[in-house]
């Protein structure tokens, strides 16, 4: 399967656009890190969105990536029509279902902290009942809108669910000042306005590529059906938040500010990740539901095998990267204001061993994609209750002697856990799917990886040592020397993706 050329200016436009938003994301962390540090406000107002989103975010996400192969056979098979129907009825069923979550999460909302944040002192503990309160509302809109983000990706446009990403991290942005000269009681109102108008905007760019809302609650067949597979995958997700339940609830008993360090250490991780292979993903997955819709087995096992080889190409000079510049990543982009020198040594202690289980994240996330489009939600629940065993071992462990960073390594070892048993999985029940064909494919990646980043690493000492560059900036040049080493390298080592980039290239020249 080759990128034709349309597919790659898409995803180099979702990678523009969604880096716009990433950074904003990053300006809205350094902005809260500037204004409260990394005290108990942030760790209240970090357990507070996390909450909701440990107990039932999932069941809102299962629903929407339950969606996906449920709506492909419906539009295929009976058109737009009856296909607007179908997401009006999982609108309606998802609005009632997350108006009732709302309203149980404002009335237990002591009872979670004192379960959820037990080694909170009583003021953290009352700040984060307040906050909880309101952003259980917030679940409402952001439910509403994961189905809309489906159903636009589905439809080919990619780009209008990032935009409206833009509103969110505005709203919070705004927020976080308003709250740092006001009260910072404030601060949690930013999430309720912005998924407020993100729902909005993806609703209204939902219309504009040919839906219509009916007011339909009928549960018929294919509603059956999505609700079906959206129990299993439902468990699944349910299942992987508790390794962050238990990551938080941990480093609630550890030193103040704990909670936050691993908080701002895997947003880093998510910063990579959303910027490569979660829109490898989001491009892929409705072509993956599409060809197994169709039954065009060549098709899919090709999209499988150039999403494995390229979240390999993606992640592992990352990974390399990570460990040799990751104290540098974190200063430049935290280290200002209340986020002294100690802030910084907590989240890059965190942030390195997030970086070990940089490649399997996101491998887990192609892979899991992979199983949901062939409607099999057993093998992610499964892999996944056992990779959740591992971690609360590994965190009870290492918690004792490395603190919050054994926390962090714990769910990286996971994560490689996890991998390794879908991969073992698919192997058996669908041998004619090969996610990895060629080791020798994967060794000229790391050799071409550790290429980079050293040359990337010595440039940086000579920067910072003899030139006294600002970090940033010799940060900055020496990414950009990794990636003209890399990518060069890939071509002569005749890595094929790189390769079909390269004529893409050259194809676009002589045209």
């Amino acid at each position: 399967m080759r990128m034709s050329r349309k597919a790659a200016f898409t995803f180099f436009f979702m990678i523009l656009m969604t880096f716009v938003s990433k950074l904003m994301g990053l300006a809205r962390e350094s902005v809260m890190a500037g204004f409260y540090g990394a005290g108990y406000i942030v760790d209240s107002y970090v357990m507070a969105v996390a909450i909701p989103t440990i107990l039932f975010g999932g069941l809102f996400s299962a629903v929407a990536t339950a969606y996906m192969p449920v709506f492909s056979t419906v539009r295929e098979t009976e058109g737009q029509g009856p296909a607007n129907v179908f997401t009006s009825q999982i609108l309606n069923i998802l609005l009632l279902i997350s108006a009732g979550v709302a309203l149980t999460g404002i009335l237990l909302a002591r009872p979670m902290v004192s379960i959820l944040a037990a080694g909170f002192s009583a003021e953290a503990a009352a700040l984060t009942t307040f906050f909880l309160r309101i952003t259980f509302g917030y679940v409402i809109f952001a439910s509403l809108a994961s189905v809309f983000d489906a159903y636009l990706q589905y439809r080919g446009a990619y780009l209008r669910p990032i935009v409206a990403g833009y509103f969110y991290n505005a709203a919070i942005i705004l927020a976080i000042v308003v709250s740092a000269f006001f009260s910072h009681r404030l601060l949690v109102a930013g999430v309720v306005l912005g998924a407020l108008l993100r729902l909005c905007f993806i609703a209204l760019s939902a219309r504009g590529q040919g839906f219509f809302y009916t007011p339909n609650f009928a549960l018929n067949e294919p509603v059956r059906r999505i609700l079906h597979l959206a129990v299993p995958v439902f468990i699944g997700s349910y299942i992987l938040q508790i390794n962050s339940f238990v990551d938080k609830a941990l480093a609630s008993r550890l030193p103040e500010g704990s909670v936050s360090a691993l908080n701002y250490g895997m947003l880093l991780i998510t910063l990579i990740t959303g910027l490569t292979v979660s829109l490898l993903v989001t491009l892929i997955y409705p072509k993956l539901a599409r060809a197994n819709t169709h039954e065009n087995a060549p098709l899919f096992n090709a999209m499988v095998e150039k999403g494995v080889s390229l979240t390999g190409i993606i992640t592992i000079p990352f990974t390399f990267g990570i460990l040799l510049f990751g104290r540098q990543a974190v200063q430049v982009v935290y280290e200002r204001g209340a986020f002294d020198s100690e802030a910084t040594a907590m989240t890059a202690g965190a942030f390195f061993f997030y970086g070990i289980g940089l490649c399997f994240f996101s491998l887990n996330e192609l892979l899991t994609k992979i199983f949901y489009s062939m409607e099999n939600a057993r093998a992610p629940i499964v892999c996944s209750g056992i990779s959740v065993i591992i971690n609360i071992g590994l965190n009870l462990m290492l918690v004792q002697v490395m603190e919050h960073r054994g926390l962090a390594l714990a769910t990286s070892a996971a994560a490689m856990a996890n991998t390794v048993l879908l991969l073992l999985w698919m192997k058996k029940r669908y041998p004619h799917i090969t996610p990895i064909r060629s080791g020798r494919k994967l060794a000229k990646i790391v050799i071409a990886s550790l290429a980079a980043v050293a040359a990337a690493y010595l440039l940086n000492l000579l920067l910072t040592e003899a030139f006294q560059l600002p970090g940033l900036l010799s940060l900055l040049l020496s990414v950009g020397v990794a990636g003209i080493v890399y990518l060069p390298l890939l071509l002569l080592m005749g890595v094929e993706e790189v390769r079909e980039g390269w004529r893409m290239l050259k194809t676009k020249r002589s045209a």
